[in-house]
């Protein structure tokens, strides 16, 4: 099986996905796609993800391929596929418990400061995308902090990583990168150093990704 995943740098939908591949010891082509030059609307990405979105993971295996969009989509078939080592509880309840603290950034937070977000903001309101993004963020980390309060461990939902943690490292880095003080989320932060402290977190990181610009060429 060859497994190709098309990402950028810094799109925290990918970042997930890079976390998914790294957590089970995947190997996988790195494929860019530079969403600042707009390629994810160029035919050839289209093609591959009619949202023109990152993450997209191509399997080749048996003489077929296979295009996969959606980061909770990849991950859950990652998880079926590659069952070890697992990323969701072996318990219902804690199954179910995992994927809402996922879905409290991925269908709660994220969306309301991804890039075609902030950049229709900035071409009405000039100046007010970061305001707005600091705003959302602060609201999903807040319930996030909330929800995962009871029944973190040492990670968002005991011990060992889940999908979770898959989601909310990401995010707090987008906290970071809006400005956002994170002092209000003790659980969140404790559980992203746990995680920080792991080789493939590390591996996963925007800055360890073959398109990840010098330092002093980022955008803000």
């Amino acid at each position: 099986m060859t497994l190709r995943l098309y990402s950028y740098w810094r799109s925290s939908s990918a970042w997930r996905v890079r976390l998914g591949l790294a957590l089970k010891g995947l190997a996988y082509e790195y494929r860019a796609v530079d969403l600042l030059a707009q390629e994810q609307f160029q035919p050839a990405h289209q093609a591959r993800n009619p949202m023109s979105q990152v993450p997209v993971l191509e399997v080749e295996e048996d003489g077929r391929t296979h295009l996969l969009a959606q980061s909770m989509a990849i991950l859950e078939w990652l998880e079926e596929r590659h069952p070890e080592p697992a990323l969701l509880p072996p318990d219902l309840w804690g199954r179910a418990r995992v994927r809402a603290l996922a879905e409290h950034v991925n269908s709660g937070t994220q969306p309301m400061q991804n890039a075609l977000v902030l950049r229709m903001l900035r071409e009405k309101v000039p100046g007010w995308d970061r305001e707005w993004a600091r705003f959302f963020i602060a609201r999903g980390l807040a319930a996030l902090e909330a929800a995962a309060r009871d029944g973190a461990g040492r990670f968002a939902h005991g011990d060992a990583p889940t999908l979770a943690d898959c989601y909310l490292v990401p995010q707090l880095y987008n906290a970071r990168r809006f400005g956002l003080d994170l002092e209000p989320y003790p659980t969140l932060r404790r559980v992203d150093d746990a995680c920080a402290a792991l080789a493939p977190f590390q591996a996963a990181h925007p800055d360890r990704q073959p398109d990840a610009p010098p330092p002093d060429r980022r955008t803000p």
